[in-house]
């Protein structure tokens, strides 16, 4: 079963270009997460701070110009 954290990865929502693939990327990488290591304390951590830094990583993708991507 997948945990719940993922859906928070979801990316279809944001519009096509930077943002979305910057989304995604940390997406794939968060199930690879999910897929790869044993449930525990340790695994829900690793997602939460993947999810942290997804974030911000959008967001800081919102600085950048639309002809530059």
């Amino acid at each position: 079963m997948a945990a719940p954290i993922l859906r928070h990865f979801a990316h279809a929502h944001l519009p096509e270009g930077i943002l979305r693939d910057t989304s995604e990327e940390f997406g794939v990488l968060a199930r690879k997460v999910d897929n790869s290591l044993p449930d525990g304390a340790e695994k829900s951590v690793a997602l939460r701070k993947l999810l942290e830094a997804k974030d911000a990583a959008v967001r800081a993708a919102l600085d950048i110009r639309p002809n530059q991507d």
